[in-house]
């Protein structure tokens, strides 16, 4: 189900107040039962995908357990784990994908055959829960986590409603002792979990969702827009992609944190990065931890030259882009922004140097405003490539910036905004930029009781504002579900 949903809202309520009820060794099973639930809420038939990723990789465990002292059945059954998982995962979200890559290099060559498309049902999720089992697997192999011996909790940990369907992928070492501890109550965990599932429903069912009218309306017509409302809604996208994910992970962690556990956080400010590679440290951090830890380091990361580096750091991001989706728009974004990633590693010696030279201070406010600048707006056109749904629309899009139209008027005919609307939108990202230390996992206790009332203040009135601002979305049927979901 999803978390912007009226069957979310009564079904996280009754699993939190059940979990507090139940004494600690009911506790797993409840959770258990109620995260299988909310994945077949989609589809019934695709816990059975669930269930084989869990089976395999819980079998893989134990057995390179018994096999501690056999390095070559260890491997086999990393192997095993991997291979099965990698083969769920490019079966139900690249087969088609690949068929038409084939079909096309055979027409290419002159041989009439053509792949036959299964036009498969992709799974809620599954490139989340089958990264954080093959986590698992590997952590087990290079003895950096014990085998867990309870298939109970090792399926919750696989499935754990709160992050199955769009992360953060947690590492097994941070989860599972958490869902093993007898939790008690606190008042603490309580206030901080509704302050981030009051923040993530505002990140996602007002900004987001607000941004995502003009973006959508934009590229509905992409031939109709001019130069200014395609950057426009350039902008928009980055807004909305950052405040959807965002907003998720803020629902995904509040909902933890009611039962006391503890989620990584996802995202950590990323517009306030200086360069695209302080960015990507800041987003879909998990995401990037994995790729870094399982990928990007068994490679030979940057410890072997800088050619090796830049290889690597191309290959880490070309994988990343195919990720997100079977399309060759994901793959142009993540060689863009490897491009990028790569340019700065080049510069970054030289570029030292020169300011060093020039006495310019890099903490200076006007370097770190130009800076910020400088990254949001290289990250327009990589929103834009994301957003696409094929390449003819990369194609429309450049058709559009190359007509170098930036009349006003036409830009805000094709975004369908009015000047209510333009200070309704200013009024909202003004807000989003002051939510963040309203969400923080953790506050310190420093007695300030006026703070705290304002904190309480400031969480009623969000209420009002996301209800509000969600019905009028529906009214208008403009409310979405959350793009990661897809993933």
């Amino acid at each position: 189900m999803n978390f912007n949903s009226a069957a979310f809202l009564v079904f996280l309520p009754l699993v939190v107040c059940l979990y507090w009820l139940l004494p600690f060794r009911a506790r797993k099973y409840a959770l258990l039962m109620a995260s299988w639930f909310f994945y077949m809420y989609w589809n019934p038939l695709l816990i059975l995908l669930l269930l084989a990723s869990t089976g395999i990789d819980y079998l893989c465990g134990l057995g390179m357990d018994r096999f501690d002292g056999n390095p070559g059945k260890r491997k086999l059954l990393l192997c095993v784990s991997v291979c099965m998982n990698l083969g769920i995962l490019f079966f139900f979200k690249y087969w088609d994908f690949f068929g038409e890559c084939v079909s096309g290099l055979m027409a290419f060559c002159g041989i009439p055959y053509r792949v036959p498309s299964l036009n498969l049902i992709l799974p809620v999720g599954i490139s989340f829960y089958t990264f954080q089992t093959m986590s698992y697997s590997i952590d087990v192999y290079r003895r950096k986590c014990t085998p867990e011996k309870d298939f109970v909790y090792f399926a919750l940990f696989v499935s754990y409603f709160p992050q199955l369907v769009a992360g953060p992928i947690e590492r097994p070492g941070d989860l599972l002792p958490q869902l093993k501890k007898e939790h008690r109550w606190r008042s603490e965990d309580l206030k901080a979990g509704v302050r981030l599932l009051l923040c993530g429903f505002f990140r996602k069912c007002v900004v987001a969702d607000t941004c995502g009218i003009y973006v959508n309306r934009v590229f509905d017509r992409l031939l109709q827009a001019n130069a200014l409302a395609v950057a426009g809604a350039g902008a928009l996208f980055c807004i909305q992609m950052y405040c959807d994910f965002a907003g998720y992970s803020e629902i995904a962690a509040g909902s933890a944190r009611l039962m006391g556990v503890r989620l990584t956080r996802n995202f950590d400010r990323p517009y306030l990065s200086q360069s695209y590679g302080e960015f990507f440290r800041r987003w879909h951090i998990s995401l990037n931890r994995w790729f870094t830890q399982y990928l990007y380091i068994p490679l030979g990361g940057s410890r072997r030259g800088l050619l090796i580096r830049l290889r690597n750091t191309v290959i880490v991001f070309a994988l990343c882009g195919l990720w997100h989706g079977a399309r060759w728009t994901y793959v142009l974004w993540g060689l863009y922004a490897a491009f990028f990633v790569c340019l700065e590693s080049v510069l970054e010696k030289p570029a030292g140097k020169i300011t060093e030279r020039l006495n310019i201070p890099l903490n200076n406010p006007l370097v770190i405003f130009t800076r910020r600048l400088y990254m949001f707006l290289i990250f327009i056109p990589a929103a834009l490539l994301f957003r696409a749904g094929s390449v003819q629309e990369v194609g429309q899009i450049i058709q559009s910036l190359l007509a170098a139209d930036f009349s006003l008027t036409n830009a805000l005919g094709s975004l369908g905004m009015t000047s209510f609307s333009i200070v309704s939108l200013t009024l909202t990202l003004c807000a989003m930029a002051r939510i963040y230390d309203f969400g923080l996992y953790d506050l310190p206790d420093n007695g300030n009781r006026t703070e705290e009332a304002g904190r309480q203040v400031s969480g009623v009135l969000m209420v009002l504002v996301i209800a509000l601002c969600w019905l009028a979305l529906l009214a208008t049927e403009d409310a979405a579900g959350f793009a990661y979901f897809q993933f």
